[in-house]
This record gives C-alpha cells, structure tokens and sequence, in this order.
C-alpha cells in the first residue's frame, strides 16, 4: 500500500494549483451581492450548482471523489466521517424514541447508512452496526427513555464520537491522523470546558462530557474550570495550548478560527512527506477548509453581513 503515496503525493500536488488562496477569498468578500459572489465562485471554477447549497454539496463530493480515486481504501479515511456517523446517531435516538419521522436530520458522509441506526433502535438489535457504536448508541436510548434529558442524550454521544476519532487516529500508520485526533479532542475539550464555566454546568458536567486526551489532563482541565476562566487561562499557560486563551474568551468563532488556524499549521509540512499517506489527508483537511470558509462568505453575502465581520472569521489558508 505505502507504494501508491508517491502516485497519490504526485495527484495532490496537481490539485494544488487550483486551491483557493487567501486573495481569492478576498475577490469572493468584494462582491456587492450574493449573486454576484455566485458569479465570482463560478469564474474561480467552482461551477456545479446555481445556489450555495449545491455548490459546496457539489465540492464536498469531489473532495472525497478525488480521495476515491488516489487512495487504496477510503477507510483510510474514516477519521473525518466519525463525526457525521455520531450526529446521526443523535437524530436517530430522537426521531425513535419521540416517534416523529426523520425528516432533513441525517448528514451524508458517514460510514453507516441512517436506516441502519433507525433499524438497530427500533427492533433493539445493534448486532448490525459496528462495535465501536453499539454500547453508546445503547446508553443514548436509554437515557433518553429514562429521562426526557435531550442534552445529556447529545452529551453521551458527543463523547464517545471524540473518543472513537482519538482511537481511530491512534490506529493509523499516519502521523498527522494521529496528530489531527488528538488536536480535534483536545480542541472539544477546551470548548466544552469554556462553556461549562460561562453557562454555570454543575461539577458533575465535565466528567460526564469531556474525553481523555494526550495533552490535556481530564482531572486537571476539570479541576480548572471550577475556578472559572482565570482557572483554565493558569492551567493552559502549563499546556500545548496556551495560545487558545484569548480565543476562548473571544467567544465560540473566534475559538473555531484559532482550531482550524492549528490544523492548518499542522498539515503545511505534509507536501515534503510524499511517501505516507500525509499529502493526501493534508490536502482533504485544506479542501474542508476552504469549503467553510466559501460557506462562510455565502451565508454573508446573503445576510447582508458586514464585510469587516467576515474577515475576522477567515481562517488561514493552505496555499
């Protein structure tokens, strides 16, 4: 297998030349209507599809298409389609146990069919879904059953989705899915950890939410949180994410950018590696990438937002 890298390195090198750079965007932000930023998408090469929604659906695909295409087996990749698998478990536990018909609520790109989960709920056999999934899935029933608590319904499988994408990333022969899980973990965890501390959770919050981690202490990110932002800000100082701080008390955008910013970092040094799987996922994260933030500028543009806004959310760019 390692010996198709250097044909997948050669493919994704082509393909960089046609990633959107930051000025790019910029042309895309000084379109005066949403129409018109349509117009500039479609001279940049982005042409399938008349509205937003088609037009990034169209991209999504061509990014995992082209992986399709370079890659021995796509569950090479089953790390970026964890999250999807894990959100539609929410859907599917809610649709059944409330028995209303699911309707706009599965994502594409995950790794199990939405019926699938649908099926294992209602007859109360998981034996069809893969084991990683099953006891969550199972626990998410039965909270909801027993309590009416959505929330910690969401709680349990968020959890375990972080969880499920740390192990996936530890199994890879690929140093950056290893890196990029324990990145995405600790990136929740941090998340999670702010927002206990500025709505109030009780104690019993974090441990409930919060997934074991490489860089980040569970106990000690915890035990941080109980004193507040000024609490998080001392123990992160001690921490690989240091850095995060001013993010996190920016708000939930500001902290997103400061994520993919990292990840973006992350992958940079992935173009001199052309004999591991690295070029390829660097190059599928930089695509994610530039899709959010053409959502971003869309959504904008069609909101009326205010341009300056908008700038402030662009995240670094892979080229």
């Amino acid at each position: 297998m390692p010996e198709l890298y250097p044909y997948a390195a050669a493919r994704i090198h082509a393909r960089e030349l046609s990633l959107l750079s930051r000025q790019n965007l910029e042309q895309l932000l000084a379109a005066k209507t949403y129409d018109e930023c349509i117009h500039s998408l479609h001279g940049l090469g982005w042409t399938d599809g008349e509205t937003a929604e088609e037009i990034l659906a169209a991209e999504t695909e061509k990014n995992w298409q082209l992986m399709g295409e370079i890659l021995p087996d796509l569950s090479l990749f089953r790390i970026f389609r964890l999250p999807v698998d894990f959100n539609n478990a929410k859907a599917a536990v809610k649709s059944t146990v409330t028995n209303v018909k699911p309707e706009h609520v599965f994502l594409p790109g995950g790794t199990i069919p939405p019926e699938d989960l649908l099926k294992a709920l209602m007859e109360n056999d998981f034996s069809i879904l893969p084991q990683w999934i099953r006891e969550p899935l199972q626990q998410a029933q039965q909270v909801l059953l027993k309590t009416r608590d959505g929330q910690m319904c969401d709680v349990l499988l968020d959890k375990a989705a972080l969880e499920a994408v740390l192990q996936e990333g530890g199994r890879s022969e690929c140093a950056l899915l290893g890196e990029y899980a324990e990145l995405f973990v600790a990136a929740a965890n941090l998340k999670i950890a702010q927002r206990a501390v500025t709505t109030g959770r009780p104690a019993s919050f974090l441990p409930q939410a919060l997934a074991e981690c490489r860089t980040l202490s569970k106990k000690s990110l915890e035990e941080a949180a109980m004193d507040g932002m000024d609490g998080l800000e001392k123990y992160l100082s001690l921490t690989p994410y240091a850095d995060a701080v001013p993010a996190l008390k920016a708000g939930a955008s500001a902290f997103d950018k400061w994520r993919d910013d990292r990840i973006m970092k992350l992958i940079q040094g992935e173009k001199a590696n052309p004999f591991t799987l690295g070029p390829a996922a660097a190059y599928f994260l930089a695509r994610q990438n530039e899709i959010a933030m053409v959502r971003i500028i869309l959504s904008a543009k069609r909101n009326g937002l205010d341009v300056e806004a908008v700038q402030e959310r662009l995240r670094e760019m892979y080229v």
